[in-house]
């Protein structure tokens, strides 16, 4: 886990592989505040915005990030021993209203 006073540098890489970050973060920020700042990031051109925070999902590790957790709770550390960013996916995946029909 990272250590107290430590920053974690995040590299964010979205559905056509293009990266957003590289930004610095602390262990104790929540990771439905991290999907915030994600959201305010978003380049705006893509053909996939997501609209809130509920519809973008975290990656690291093959494993989707739940958002009332630490970064420190997820065990993201600050990367490896060159300083480079840990490499997260950011997915978008549009809520559907559960009254939707089709057909």
């Amino acid at each position: 886990m990272g250590q107290r006073g430590e920053h974690i540098a995040l590299k964010f890489r979205i559905y056509d592989g293009t990266d957003i970050g590289i930004n610095t973060y602390a262990p104790s920020m929540t990771v439905s505040s991290l999907k915030k700042r994600l959201l305010a990031e978003w380049p705006q051109a893509k053909t996939v915005t997501p609209k809130s925070v509920d519809e973008v999902k975290i990656i690291h590790g093959g494993k989707v990030l739940e958002n009332s957790k630490t970064l420190a709770d997820s065990r993201i550390t600050a990367g490896n021993q060159t300083g480079e960013a840990v490499i997260m996916h950011a997915v978008v995946q549009p809520l559907v209203p559960k009254n939707k029909r089709t057909g």
